[in-house]
């Protein structure tokens, strides 16, 4: 787990777990590009890994819009000259309606974000891995991309669409040593899980928390920091030749078995 002298590239490094993990490669040797379309959100990130001595910088980009991605990865080559790991993790999650009453107009823009971002990402960023002959790229999916999720029609759509497009790339590039994985959050202490909770039942968040806690056998959502180690694992030589899969990190959730009934995300 010694990222030394190595490139982190992380979309949506604002977010809690972006943040989390951002901070986990720095204090691990990493250099850190942390890439969000709120710039606030992404300096501040910026800022917690310089003060525990870590080096990282900030780029605005809309994950979605080709031009701008690009645009962040020309930024962390002119910086470091190379991108070794790659957290393809922004996403939203969309509004909650059932699926006959699903906006149009934000159902695209979930696909955009979720998906068509991933693509973005990794069309601009394989290049680079395959020229340097190395490289590893995790995905966020959620446990939303394995199970059905009522009122989630775009956010869980888009999420099985993140594994599809994992298990196509890591084939079209496993032969040139770098490898392309996922990790499948369960429900994350972040802005994201209070955003589904208070969408489910404005009136008593609250009770929407509780009830995801006890459905789940560890009792309890996961911390940004475990999601994190996951991907700390997959861009690791510890998982040297583990390509084209999926890490759940649930808290036993999707194991139980019940979980299309309950809110997931990320």
């Amino acid at each position: 787990m010694d990222f030394t002298g190595k490139v982190a590239l992380i979309t949506g490094g604002g977010g809690g777990i972006g943040r989390a993990t951002a901070l986990g490669f720095a204090a691990r040797g990493a250099r850190v590009m942390v890439v969000d379309h709120d710039a606030a959100a992404g300096e501040a990130s910026v800022g917690v890994v310089r003060q525990q001595g870590g080096e990282a910088l900030f780029t605005r980009a809309d994950v979605s819009r080709a031009a701008e991605v690009k645009h962040y990865v020309q930024a962390t080559l002119d910086a470091w000259g190379r991108i070794d790991c790659f957290f393809n993790n922004a996403g939203i999650e969309g509004k909650i309606a059932a699926t006959q009453d699903y906006d149009d107009d934000m159902f695209d823009r979930v696909i955009a974000v979720n998906l068509r971002g991933v693509f973005l990402g990794m069309k601009h960023v394989l290049p680079v891995m395959l020229r340097q002959g190395s490289g590893a790229i995790v995905n966020t999916a959620s446990t939303a991309a394995l199970f059905g999720t009522p009122g989630m029609a775009a956010y869980a759509a888009s999420k099985h669409g993140v594994l599809g497009l994992t298990k196509v790339a890591s084939s079209d590039v496993a032969a040139h040593g770098v490898r392309v994985n996922a990790v499948c959050p369960g429900p994350v202490e972040t802005r994201m899980m209070r955003s589904l909770e208070a969408q489910r039942n404005p009136g008593d968040p609250e009770a929407v928390h509780a009830a995801n806690r006890a459905s789940a056998p560890s009792g309890r959502y996961c911390e940004p920091e475990e999601i994190a180690g996951a991907v700390l694992y997959l861009c690791s030589d510890l998982a040297a030749n583990v390509t084209g899969t999926q890490i759940v990190v649930d808290g036993g959730r999707s194991g139980a078995g019940g979980v299309t009934a309950r809110p997931l995300g990320r």
